[in-house]
């Protein structure tokens, strides 16, 4: 089990820097403009926005790979895990909530799914 949970947090983390990517490099071309639905002049408005919400995913995998790099069955790595992975779920619930409910499967639910994962390989 501790495989699988290891997979998935490296999913995720992955996942969070393709956002970081996305929203910091990426807003105003055609890959971040296609997600947001956004025309030139919006997405040229919102990109100082997506590069701090770029930031911030970046930090959450930052997060999430040192756990795995402290090790999931350490108290460090397994907290830090459960910590970001808690962080993920939270944002994207909220996210779906305010923004766009597509943030949920997108976000929400690969985060819960690793938590479950880092939670049961305890």
């Amino acid at each position: 089990m501790r495989t699988a949970a290891n997979v998935l947090v490296v999913l995720v983390a992955a996942l969070h820097l393709y956002f970081l990517v996305l929203e910091m490099f990426l807003w105003q071309r055609r890959p971040g403009r296609e997600l947001s639905g956004f025309d030139a002049d919006l997405a040229r408005t919102t990109a100082p926005l997506a590069a701090n919400q770029g930031l911030y995913n970046g930090f959450l995998a930052a997060g999430l790979v040192w756990g795995l790099i402290a090790g999931g069955s350490t108290a460090t790595g397994f907290g830090a895990q459960v910590f970001f992975l808690s962080c993920v779920v939270v944002a994207g619930v909220f996210g779906a909530a305010t923004a766009n409910r597509r943030i949920l499967f997108a976000q929400a639910v690969p985060g819960a799914l690793a938590l479950g994962a880092v939670l049961l390989a305890r």
